[in-house]
């Protein structure tokens, strides 16, 4: 089971190549403001437990169990935001708020916030009385 930290290298790996094509140590470092000394031992794990390929100075590439769990992690981490956008969370606190609950909720827990959240968005009078709630003293 990987750990928070291996989960948010993954997740920002998955996403780098998404986005770039590719991801470097020093992309990951930056984008997850953690040395890039951190990140070379991060991922020489990673790849020893093979979610990644990592051949230094040539880059990396996720593994098929790797591009598996990063594209799980970024779903939950916008399933995540989604609901707490949907219950009214003030936007400026969302991502500070996914980032510090996201490792430590389950699997089962996480589907079933997606079953709320597709509840949410079938029933928009939930969703306004919810806007109602937080508008009250």
């Amino acid at each position: 089971m990987p750990t928070p930290s291996m989960e948010d290298h993954i997740e920002q790996i998955y996403l780098l190549i998404e986005t770039k094509g590719y991801a470097r140590v020093s992309d990951i470092a930056e984008a997850l403001s953690v040395l890039p000394s951190s990140v070379t031992k991060m991922v020489q794990k990673l790849d020893k437990d093979g979610y990644l390929v990592y051949e230094k100075y040539r880059g990396l590439t996720l593994t098929p169990k790797g591009e598996k769990l990063g594209k799980r992690l970024v779903k939950r981490h916008e399933l995540l935001e989604q609901f707490l956008r949907l219950i009214g969370v003030d936007e400026d606190k969302i991502y500070e708020d996914v980032e510090g609950i996201e490792h430590h909720l389950s699997w089962n827990s996480i589907d079933r916030i997606a079953d709320l959240v597709q509840l949410l968005e079938e029933d928009e009078e939930i969703v306004k009385k919810l806007e109602k709630m937080k508008q009250q003293p």
